[in-house]
């Protein structure tokens, strides 16, 4: 399993799937809260989060992220 270098208090734990290796899953907004706390401010976090965590694909292995369940939100539009 590929993990983040430096976020290891950010993982909420293993995904597995039928057919597909086992991938690490982190808390969302742990690793935000982690960028906050090496001093970017909320907005910047996001930002870089979107961009560069979770627009990077490093394989079939590469990590996922988790946010709490809304079910009034719309899914599909993101």
């Amino acid at each position: 399993m590929k993990s983040m270098d430096g976020y290891d208090n950010c993982i909420a734990g293993v995904c597995t799937r039928f057919g597909q290796l086992p991938i690490l899953i982190y808390d969302r907004s742990k690793v935000i809260s982690s960028l906050e706390s090496d001093g970017m401010a909320y907005r910047e976090a996001e930002e870089y989060f979107d961009f560069n965590i979770i627009g990077g694909w490093v394989g079939d292995d590469t990590p996922a992220f988790i946010e709490p369940y809304d079910k009034d939100q719309d899914y599909d539009d993101e």
